[in-house]
């Protein structure tokens, strides 16, 4: 079994990635806002007490989702986990190292998906732009702005973790722009395929 985190910007390809281990590998996916959304829908007691937080339109705190990702580990997996979206923030990142201390699992690697900041805004607003021409649904913040409101969101929030993980020795780095097939080959040998 096999944990992973997978940080980089949006739009690095993150969630591709993810959905392959999940088929390639028999992994889980702890996606924080799927994790949100069914715990919303689930009508147990965690679930009444995230519909309330998000009716309000507050941010959900660190100590729910914590929770929610214990429920998860709880249940297990054969193939490991992937934390996607989890942890943003150091205080997050503590947190995950406890919880995960307490299960009596570890962390085995943290996989930068590096990126040109540039690139990276032409392939999203190009990527929105081909889907509104195929009349395919388009994110609402896929415009140029909005992106790189986002990427600064990113750096100021979750790039202190890059440097976190690299102190704890488990920080890979590889090119998040190459071709999709690429990244999962470097993936797979990172994760020792």
């Amino acid at each position: 079994m096999t944990n992973i985190i997978l940080l980089g910007p949006p739009g690095a390809g993150k969630g591709t990635q993810a959905s392959h281990l999940v088929e390639s590998r028999n992994m889980t996916q702890l996606s924080t806002g799927d994790m949100l959304r069914e715990a919303q829908a689930s009508g147990t007691e965690m679930g009444k007490k995230v519909a309330a937080i998000m009716a309000e339109g507050k941010l959900v705190t660190d100590q729910i989702v914590i929770g929610l990702i214990r429920e998860k580990l709880q249940q297990g997996s054969e193939g490991g986990f992937i934390f996607d979206g989890f942890p943003r923030t150091l205080p997050q990142a503590d947190a995950l190292e406890k919880l995960l201390k307490e299960m009596d699992l570890k962390l085995d690697y943290v996989i930068e998906m590096q990126v040109d900041d540039e690139t990276l805004v032409k392939r999203i607003v190009n990527r929105a732009a081909e889907a509104a021409a195929a009349g395919k649904p388009v994110r609402a913040d896929d415009n140029e702005d909005s992106v790189r409101i986002r990427l600064g969101e990113y750096y100021k929030k979750t790039s202190p973790l890059i440097g976190y993980y690299y102190a704890k020795g488990n920080l890979q780095r590889l090119d998040g722009l190459a071709a999709i097939e690429e990244v999962r080959s470097s993936i797979a040998w990172i994760l020792g395929d």
